[in-house]
């Protein structure tokens, strides 16, 4: 099925570098946009248009025409909350506002494990576990999913909400269950797109790693796939890694490094992520 609009927020972002490519050939029009000058070679049925999240009326006119929205801009990565505010929260609700008014089908959200971020990785959630953020970021992701519910209970606009682990190179232990390879993201977001009916649904964003530390079984239905799988990274970064403190959050909790860091401070701070976005 060709969409006749989709609009990609963060469009300049690491992840958003992977999916315009895809999300062009799956619409007439792909609408970009991020608040960067420029996100390099448009293309083929590729636009860009700069705009904040937090102003509404920057972005209420792009999803005039969408059939849905992709929406994976925000500030990533913990931050005092009244940094988050605009992006994250007020960004968010403009978002599904303006796709409310505009009669957009259908938002695919980028949340992230750090809105369930206290439990334990032992536990083995499932996409039912109830919101424990780990961080403001978090609760931004805690937010944003009820918004979602909301407006799929009051006003029957669908949304999926990705709870991405780490879409990031596996250079550390925790990668080994949490790794997102960037095709299974694009396969994670085409099956939220192309699946037919799907009202408000939670899945985990994450690859076929044996050590994947959360169920996707109850969101089974969208078709997600993925083939990928860690563990062929294993040996290499176990190697390198000094036996895990069962007193550390960031050892435990599903969270990471976020689930250690006090309030406000820094979570990617204490990680090594490789910034290998695809070049146009």
């Amino acid at each position: 099925m060709k969409f006749k609009k989709l609009v990609l927020t963060g469009a300049a972002g690491r992840l958003g570098s992977y999916l315009r490519e895809p999300l062009s050939k799956m619409c007439d029009e792909l609408l970009s946009t991020d608040i960067a000058e420029e996100i390099g070679t448009l293309y083929p049925g590729e636009s860009y248009a700069r705009a904040d999240l937090a102003k509404f009326d920057e972005i209420h006119p792009l999803l005039e025409g969408a059939d849905m929205v992709i929406h994976f801009g925000a500030i990533v990565d913990e931050k005092p909350f009244e940094e988050l505010l605009g992006p994250n929260f007020i960004g968010s609700y403009n978002i599904w506002e303006a796709g409310y008014q505009h009669g957009v089908r259908r938002i695919v959200y980028a949340s992230s494990i750090h809105a369930v971020g206290m439990h334990k990785k032992r536990d083995f959630i499932g996409t039912d576990a109830p919101h424990r953020p780990d961080t403001f970021y978090g609760l931004a992701k805690c937010f944003t999913e009820d918004l979602g519910s909301m407006y799929w209970d009051k006003r029957q606009m669908e949304s999926v909400h990705l709870r991405i682990l780490s879409a990031a190179q596996v250079n550390n232990a925790r990668a080994l269950g949490s790794w997102l390879s960037y095709d299974d993201l694009i396969h994670l977001v085409t099956r939220a797109i192309d699946t037919p009916s799907v009202g408000f649904t939670v899945i985990y964003g994450v690859s076929n790693n044996d050590r994947a530390p959360v169920d996707n079984a109850k969101a089974a239905f969208l078709g997600y796939r993925p083939k990928d799988n860690a563990e062929q990274f294993a040996e290499a970064v176990l190697a390198d890694t000094p036996a895990a403190d069962v007193t550390d959050p960031a050892e435990m909790l599903q969270g990471g490094p976020f689930a250690a860091v006090d309030l406000g401070q820094s979570g990617l701070a204490q990680m090594t992520i490789v910034d290998d976005r695809k070049k146009t």
